[in-house]
């Protein structure tokens, strides 16, 4: 075997660390509406990125995006709520109802915001975020992640005020569902982000 180029820099393949399940303070990095494409058509979600705001996690998102080697790094604290379509559906009022929660939770977090429908005026704002177990399925393989769950004010985590959410298991059954995690998002301070994703 000849020796590789820059072999000394290469950083050593490791297991990536997961965010214990939990309510963190978080700072809103990034809000975005994103299309995609389901088996009954397209459909939007509001796609809010989030790292921790303080404690012993603090930047945790920022760290891993950092330590990720490959090409298409990818930002893992993200919470995804689906945008409602205004149809009437009982379906369209829960997904009203989550956004709403979603909201509010920023809105009490961050003296004098109000939710003005620009999902970019949510960078840079408080938050806090239940994180959650979640089984994963690929190619045949199984496993366990955390992900951002739902967001709630930031008093409800300082005070102890919340309930860590139950893991999810997949469903036994196997399904190309549209299903999906809630929002996280990009709050760009300065130098120290610029190498992230925002």
């Amino acid at each position: 075997m000849k020796p590789v180029n820059n072999w000394d820099q290469v950083k050593a393949a490791s297991d990536r660390q997961q965010l214990p399940k939990g309510g963190y303070v978080c700072r809103i990095m990034n809000g975005e509406i994103k299309t995609y494409n389901g088996t009954k058509g397209t459909f939007e979600r509001l796609e809010i990125s989030i790292d921790v705001a303080e404690g012993e996690f603090k930047d945790f998102y920022a760290t891993d995006y950092r330590g990720q080697n490959q090409e298409d790094k990818k930002w893992r604290g993200v919470l995804r709520l689906y945008v409602p379509k205004d149809d009437g559906s009982d379906m369209d009022e829960w997904t009203k109802s989550k956004l709403k929660a979603a909201t509010n939770a920023v809105e009490d977090s961050n003296q004098g915001y109000h939710w003005d429908w620009n999902e970019a005026g949510l960078k840079g704002k408080l938050v806090g975020c239940l994180i959650r177990n979640e089984e994963w399925e690929y190619n045949g393989r199984t496993g366990w992640n955390t992900k951002p769950f739902k967001l709630v004010p930031v008093s409800d985590i300082k005070n102890g005020k919340f309930e860590i959410p139950k893991d999810k298991p997949l469903n036994k059954k196997t399904s190309d569902s549209d299903d999906s995690e809630i929002v996280s998002a990009n709050a760009g301070i300065d130098s120290y982000l610029e190498d992230l994703p925002f």
